[in-house]
C-alpha cells in the first residue's frame, strides 16, 4: 500500500546566517516525499519544467519514489527565494516565480487511484478536493494549507476540510482558521470543520497533537546549529503520515490508536529536525533509518518521566 503526495516540486534560493544557495531542489511535495519514503512507498503528483535536472530525477528515484505522476511540461520549474533572519524565526520572501506550477491541475495516473493514503500539500483547496475525489479507496486523507487560502478561499477550504481525516498547520494558521487565539479552543473549532485529528506545529517549540478531547505536546529537538529551516514543516508532515501509512493505520480499522498518533508526531519532529541540519534536501542524501530510530529514542528518553 502506497502514499500519494500532491504538491509543488520546485527550486529554491535560500540565504541564512550560514550561507547562501542560489538554486537547490525544493518544494513541499519533494520534502514530504523524501521524509515519508523512510517508512512507506511514496508516489508523487506534481509538475516541473524543461529545466528540471536529470540528477534531481535520479535522486528522487533512488529513494524508491514513484515519479509516474510527475509531469514535465514546456516552461520553467516553480522557483522561490527567501532570506532568513539571524535567529531563523522569520524569513523574507525575495522572489516567487510560479512558472509551470501556475497551471497545475493534478490528474492522478490510474495506477495511483486505488491507493489508501493521501497527503495534499499546500495548493488551492478546490484542487485538493479534486484530487481527493479521484481516489477510489482512500482510507486516510489529510494535508495542510496556508494563510492565503484561509483568507481568500475560505468557503472552498471549509468544503475541502469536510473530507479530511487530519490537518497539519502552524499556530498562526490555526488561530486564523478558527478565529480563536487560545490554541485549545482553536483546535476544538477546527476539528468541528471535519478533521478528527489536528497537529499544530510551533516551529522550534515543537508541536501539539489534538484528537477527540485528548492532546499530546512534543518539544522541538534541540539542534546545536540550524543551517536551513526550509522544508522542515513539510518533512514533519512526511514523517507523520509516512509512519501512519507504513503501519497500515486508518479509520476504517476503527478508532485510530492515540498512541500510534503520538508516535507519528515524534517521527514528524525527528524528520523535521534532520531537515534543518543542512541546506535544502542535502541531509536526506545520507540520512539512514538507523539515525532516525536513534533520534526517536532520544525523544523518548528526554521526554519520559
Amino acid at each position: 500500500m502506497s502514499l500519494i503526495v500532491v504538491g509543488s516540486v520546485a527550486y529554491d534560493g535560500v540565504e541564512t546566517p550560514h550561507g547562501k544557495i542560489d538554486r537547490m531542489l525544493g518544494g513541499a511535495c519533494t520534502y514530504i516525499s523524501l521524509a515519508a519514503a523512510y517508512f512507506t512507498e511514496v508516489k508523487i503528483v506534481g509538475v516541473v519544467g524543461e529545466d528540471f535536472a536529470q540528477e534531481d530525477i535520479d535522486f528522487l528515484a533512488s529513494r524508491k519514489i514513484d515519479l509516474t505522476g510527475l509531469d514535465r511540461v514546456a516552461g520553467r520549474t516553480f522557483f522561490w527565494a527567501g532570506r532568513y533572519s539571524p535567529d531563523m524565526n522569520d524569513r523574507e520572501t525575495l522572489q516567487t516565480d510560479l512558472n509551470v506550477f501556475a497551471d497545475f491541475d493534478p490528474k492522478l495516473p490510474e495506477s495511483y487511484r486505488a491507493e489508501p493514503y493521501l497527503f495534499l500539500g499546500n495548493i488551492q483547496p478546490d484542487l485538493q478536493r479534486s484530487v481527493r475525489n479521484q481516489m477510489k479507496n482512500v482510507q486516510l486523507t489529510g494535508g495542510d494549507t496556508m494563510n492565503y487560502w484561509i483568507n481568500d478561499f475560505r468557503p472552498a477550504l471549509l468544503e475541502t476540510l469536510k473530507q479530511w481525516d487530519f490537518l497539519l498547520i502552524n499556530d498562526s494558521e490555526a488561530r486564523l482558521l478558527s478565529g480563536q487565539h487560545n490554541l485549545r479552543r482553536a483546535a476544538s473549532k477546527i476539528m468541528e470543520m471535519g478533521p478528527h485529528t489536528l497537529v499544530i506545529k510551533r516551529g522550534e517549540y515543537g508541536a501539539i497533537l489534538f484528537r477527540r478531547g485528548e492532546h499530546f505536546m512534543v518539544p522541538g529537538y534541540l539542534l546545536e546549529d540550524v543551517f536551513d529551516p526550509t522544508g522542515a514543516g513539510d518533512c514533519f508532515a512526511g514523517g507523520f503520515i509516512g509512519h501512519l501509512a507504513g503501519r497500515g493505520v486508518s479509520p476504517s480499522d476503527g478508532d485510530i490508536d492515540f498512541a500510534e498518533l503520538r508516535r507519528a508526531v515524534i517521527y514528524g519532529s525527528v524528520l523535521g529536525s534532520f531537515c534543518c541540519e543542512k541546506f535544502g534536501v542535502d541531509r536526506f542524501r545520507t540520512l539512514t533509518r538507523e539515525e532516525i530510530e536513534a533520534r526517536y529514542q532520544e525523544f523518548k528518553n528526554h521526554t519520559s518521566f
